[in-house]
């Protein structure tokens, strides 16, 4: 599976692609960020992200993109500009048909470390390890967003079976429920 990784924001983009499956070594095809700078107007800056996701997408041919899920945070200026940035990758992913999935900052870091709260060194340092690299991609953005993309593909096969136990799961309970109608019908 090949996964391009991606940590929205205006000023700094982090993107990165990831290839593998779960369970063996996974190899890094790419890691960059998307810049514009912050004095633009916000109609230019998004257009410059989409030219730079539209880029990548072009360059590496993902089969989904991962996303950062934004999360509520204090200034709302920022998560609204992170809002926007996410929704120009998801919105670049869809037009071409490609799945996008979203994961929390925690689940993330829970994926690539161990645990939920690492910190943005403790991130770089194990994406550094899994992908055998040898210094840690910068920014931190860019860090990220192979860490969006391991996590997915680390991820992928087990939501898979849980949606497939749910479907199931849905299936029976339908068909229990159309056989006791049809028995007091």
């Amino acid at each position: 599976m090949r996964v391009l990784g991606v940590d929205p924001g205006l000023t700094r983009c982090g993107v990165g692609v990831v290839e593998g499956v779960a369970g063996r070594p996974l190899t890094m095809l790419g890691v960059g960020v998307v810049r514009t700078p912050a004095d633009a107007d916000i109609g230019e800056r998004l257009v410059e992200i989409e030219r730079g996701i539209e880029s990548w997408l072009d360059a590496h041919s993902p089969e989904l993109v991962a996303v950062e899920r934004v999360f509520s945070q204090h200034n709302v200026r920022t998560v609204m500009g992170t809002a926007q940035a996410s929704a120009v990758a998801m919105l670049c992913a869809s037009r071409r048909g490609i799945p996008v999935a979203l994961h929390t900052p925690s689940e993330v870091k829970a994926a690539v470390t161990g645990t939920g709260r690492a910190d943005k060194a403790q991130v770089g340092a194990m994406v550094t390890r899994l992908l055998r690299l040898d210094t840690p991609p910068k920014p931190a953005d860019a860090a990220d967003a192979l860490a969006l993309a391991i996590c997915h593909i680390w991820r992928a096969p087990a939501q898979n079976r849980l949606q497939q136990a749910v479907a199931a799961q849905a299936a029976l309970t339908r068909a229990r429920a159309g056989t006791t109608k049809g028995r007091t019908a």
